[in-house]
């Protein structure tokens, strides 16, 4: 069951430190006992709750820290493009985000309106994120690079009431649909705050005339808090929301698959605009007392492993797109920095391959631990956690607290648990925690049909072997039946990847008149090897050899990239819409691709 509104979900009597400090008693138990033993509700006692009842994300994050003990600490150490370092204490944090929730107050945002962030990485979208939470409305993030049309879809679905850009991104993204989101009462432009554009306002202006002790607003565990927008196949975006009790899930989960400390600086690549860069590149670090790194800058090798070592990074988060990247420069690149403060490794985003696993604890001397979730999940599920061994390219065991399980569909509506090991089937989970979606904002049909069985149904396909591992093995409209084999994308996918001139791939399934569907296979190389005919002929071969003939591509295309969205996660289906000409769907959260 879910955590009720009872004051017994939070503890109020034990001081910040003492109940931080609960998290590292799991250090003593096995993955079996601290799973038996796991309540929601003792886990609970970690939060403080509202001083006068309720729950509110933002009090946990930032406000609790500062009643305790002032925490003058760095929150959040901003790394400016130029060079430029700024870091922000919880005490700064919580004057700013009061500032920002009386703004919101005085423009007459009431709870639960919807406050949308479009920007980079900047020190304002943290004070907006947290602000808003404050003031109990929603936090809705954009990611910076999307265009006009994924904007205006996912405001007007929203209703979006607020919206905090730059002024760069008004006049480029926002200014010619503004008169098409009719929700939407103000804009405020951060930075510059003269010559405003028409019909804005200034957010250092209003935010400098902000009360810096507005109070927390006194939200409860169920209340709307967080919307994200996932893509989906139709062509329309769908709007996630979460409650404000998924903090709980949140911080508890950054200790079991991120092994997060009150001590750690933690980096979080995501960019905030995505699930992951809001609930472990802003709650999950600050609810712990950590402090995060953010950099204001895009990929780059030498910058990030610069970051690891003169910031003596602990705790590492990032997605395996970026990972391969790495890998791509060379392990003699990272061997040129001191990266020996690097405690605890993660990836999510798509599964990682075992030779990217493998890789990371050659050349830092530790591994990536790889954990699957969602944006529907609001937090990880399931995951490679400190507390057991790692099995490279699984993507691990369910937490504590979490109730997964593979199961088939049925064609009668019913679902079937498959309890026996190496069985594909749905990976699914026992609603019921704390950070589950609570509804597609209008789409109450489209939510309810992601429940059967008392499963919540994931649309991944997934094994667990005898050790209660689980293993992806694609999406369900990704999956390839071939002359009765049904094919797994990702394990064709770390085969080819495994061949010392494969960079990244992607397969899909394409038809055939006497197999039904043929694999196809679309990679990019390493730097300096050719796309030619003995390459093609060496890859096919060696995947030949690891995977046998009839699940091994039959073709193999060379491209200079592969479609990704911005997250990073390789699209499928995009590749074989245009492979079959069929609609695209929606590609607001694609990467630049031709």
């Amino acid at each position: 069951m879910l955590p009720t509104e009872d004051k017994s979900f939070v503890s109020q009597s034990s001081p910040l430190e003492q109940r931080i400090g609960q998290a590292l008693l799991w250090h003593g138990k096995d993955y079996e006992a601290l799973c038996s033993t796991f309540s929601w509700k003792a886990a609970g006692r970690q939060l403080d709750g509202l001083p006068e009842g309720g729950l509110n994300i933002a009090y946990e994050a930032v406000d609790r820290h500062v009643m305790w003990n002032g925490c003058e600490k760095t929150a959040i150490r901003w790394l400016g493009k130029s060079g430029n370092c700024r870091d922000i204490s919880y005490a700064d944090l919580a004057r700013d985000t009061a500032r920002f929730a009386s703004v919101l107050d005085h423009l007459g945002i009431e709870q639960g309106e919807r406050v949308f962030a479009l920007m980079g990485r900047e020190p304002a979208l943290y004070v907006t994120a947290l602000g808003t939470l404050r003031r109990g409305a929603v936090f809705c993030p954009l990611f910076s690079a999307f265009g006009p049309d994924p904007i205006k879809a996912r405001i007007s679905i929203g209703e979006g009431a607020v919206l905090v850009t730059t002024k760069a991104f008004y006049q480029k993204k926002i200014a010619h649909i503004r008169g098409e989101l009719p929700t939407l009462k103000h804009v405020l432009i951060v930075g510059d705050a003269d010559d405003l554009p028409d019909d804005t306002l200034s957010f250092d202006t209003l935010l400098a005339a902000g009360d810096p002790g507005f109070p927390v607003a006194q939200t409860r565990p169920h209340d709307m808090a967080l919307l994200h927008f996932t893509s989906g196949t139709t062509g329309k975006p769908k709007g996630a929301f979460h409650v404000h009790e998924a903090v709980l899930a949140h911080h508890v989960s950054a200790q079991y698959a991120l092994d997060l400390r009150k001590d750690d600086i933690i980096w979080c690549t995501a960019d905030p605009g995505w699930v992951t860069g809001t609930s472990y590149g802003i709650i999950a670090p600050l609810t712990t007392g950590a402090t995060m790194i953010v950099d204001e800058a895009e990929f780059n090798p030498e910058r990030w492993y610069t970051i690891l070592q003169d910031q003596k990074v602990t705790v590492w988060y990032s997605a395996p797109t970026a990972i391969r990247m790495l890998m791509k420069a060379g392990g003699d690149l990272a061997r040129e920095y001191d990266l020996s403060a690097l405690r605890f490794l993660a990836s999510v985003g798509e599964p990682l391959n075992p030779e990217a696993v493998i890789w990371s604890a050659d050349v830092f001397g530790k591994p990536f631990h790889d954990n699957w979730w969602q944006t529907e999940t609001g937090a990880i599920m399931i995951g490679n956690l400190a507390i057991g061994d790692i099995k490279p390219g699984s993507m691990g065991r369910p937490l504590p607290g979490i109730d997964a399980g593979i199961v088939e569909l049925r064609e009668d509506g019913s679902v079937r648990e498959i309890t026996s090991a190496g069985e594909v089937g749905e990976l699914a989970l026992r609603p019921g925690w704390p950070s589950m979606f609570r509804g597609y904002l209008h789409e109450t049909a489209r939510y309810e049909k992601c429940f059967k069985g008392g499963w919540y149904l994931s649309g991944d396909l997934a094994m667990r072997d005898t050790d209660g591992y689980y293993w992806f093995v694609g999406r369900a409209d990704d999956m390839i039946k071939s002359s009765g084999h049904l094919i797994g994308p990702f394990e064709v996918e770390s085969a080819l990847v495994a061949h010392d001139a494969v960079a990244e791939a992607a397969v899909i399934g394409v038809p055939d008149e006497r197999a039904g569907e043929v694999v196809k296979a679309f990679v990019t190389l390493h730097h300096g090897i050719e796309p030619d005919e003995t390459t093609r002929r060496d890859i096919l071969a060696h995947v030949r050899r690891s995977l046998g003939a009839a699940v091994a591509p039959r073709v193999i295309e060379f491209a200079d990239e592969l479609p990704k969205t911005r997250s990073g996660k390789i699209m499928r289906r995009l590749l074989k819409a245009r492979e079959l000409g069929l609609p695209e769907g929606d590609t607001s959260t694609l990467e630049t691709f031709k």
